[in-house]
């Protein structure tokens, strides 16, 4: 399973994303700090490191969390394609910020001021877009392993969990948080699924990343999504996928 043709065309937003993950998640691990970017109850309410909340957004605090979280930033890039690079840019803001708000809640109502009680990096946007993938994108080959019934779907679903767990308890709520997010931008909370930002957005993130690193040529005719099925599924496909997420 992909997500539509290879590279980042038509998606300068998710792009440019990942390549501020990567180098931010890269500059605090070689510095050793990446297992410190992790959020606590001190560090918001009695230290008041607010700079943490910018880059517990970003950065991650493994390499294996780098690995299964860039890969599903990438596969999710197919959302942005979908809906154009304005309105993810929406996608993103509202889940990153729903998600890092309720995460302070959580902190707030914890209150356990001896550890980094939630993990770093963009949990919220990573599991927020699981919402649409799970009601949006369609299964386009299923198959059997050992007697277990599997999907396409199923490898996106696999390097979810192996992130959701990946520091237990730490990456876990985040996670749901973000999971949360998504809900609620799926329920058009406020109209939010309407919103879009300004053309300019798009283009500034263009500029922003690198020019040739994972550009494509336009998919052939005969490619969508999901795979390569038949032209009419695959329009029948992104079409839902569009009305679905833009409603």
């Amino acid at each position: 399973m992909n997500g539509g043709p290879s590279g980042f065309h038509n998606a300068p937003v998710t792009k440019a994303f990942v390549i501020t993950s990567a180098l931010f998640t890269v500059f605090f691990g070689i510095r050793g700090r990446s297992s410190k970017l992790g959020l606590s109850y001190q560090d918001i309410f009695e230290k008041f490191r607010i700079w943490k909340l910018i880059m517990s957004t970003f950065a991650f605090s493994s390499t294996p969390e780098l690995m299964f979280g860039l890969y599903l930033l990438y596969y999710f890039r197919v959302f942005e394609r979908q809906i154009g690079s304005n309105k993810y840019s929406a996608f993103i803001f509202f889940s990153g910020t729903v998600s890092l708000l309720l995460e302070v809640i959580l902190l707030s109502l914890l209150k356990d001021t001896t550890a980094n009680l939630l993990t770093s990096g963009p949990y919220g946007l990573i599991f927020a877009s699981f919402i649409p993938f799970y009601l949006d994108i369609p299964v386009s080959t299923r198959f059997r392993v050992f007697g277990v019934n599997f999907s396409d779907k199923s490898f996106i679903y696999l390097a979810g969990v192996q992130l959701l767990l990946s520091s237990w308890k730490r990456s876990i709520f985040p996670g749901i948080c973000g999971i949360i997010a998504g809900s609620l931008y799926r329920l058009n909370i406020l109209g939010i699924r309407k919103a879009k930002f300004p053309e300019f957005v798009a283009s500034f993130f263009s500029r922003l990343s690198l020019p040739s690193f994972g550009n494509s040529p336009p998919p052939a005719p005969s490619r969508n999504i999901v795979g390569t099925i038949s032209p009419n599924t695959g329009r029948r496909a992104e079409a839902s996928l569009f009305l679905s997420f833009s409603q």
